[in-house]
């Protein structure tokens, strides 16, 4: 396994992008392996790293078909109800309560 090259953080030469530049220009990586590394140092910890892309040999992002759609509605629906009260919360319940503000509030704490 070689080494792979390390560049400092918004030095990186042209033609190589981060999954998220890529993903802004309407790409992916596609099963290509990562070609090198930007690296931005951090004071109390490791640096912070991000994997580069060949822009080049990305591929475009996949259309949305009507059953992703579907599926990505429904994952959604299935995040905005109550486990307790069982009703639409109107908004996604936070996984630290696990239940909507007026069942984990019952006596209008929540305000």
């Amino acid at each position: 396994m070689t080494a792979l090259p390390v560049y400092p953080w918004r030095l990186a030469p042209d033609g190589l992008a981060t999954r998220r530049q890529l993903r802004a220009m309407n790409l992916r990586p596609g099963g290509q392996d990562v070609v090198a590394e930007l690296q931005r140092p951090r004071r109390k910890r490791g640096p912070l790293v991000a994997y580069l892309f060949r822009i080049d040999r990305a591929k475009p992002v996949r259309p949305m078909t009507p059953a992703r759609w579907a599926a990505l509605a429904k994952a959604n629906s299935a995040r905005r109800l109550c486990p307790q009260c069982r009703t639409d919360a109107g908004y996604v319940i936070p996984p630290t309560l696990g239940m909507c503000v007026p069942c984990a509030y019952p006596l209008g704490l929540a305000a």
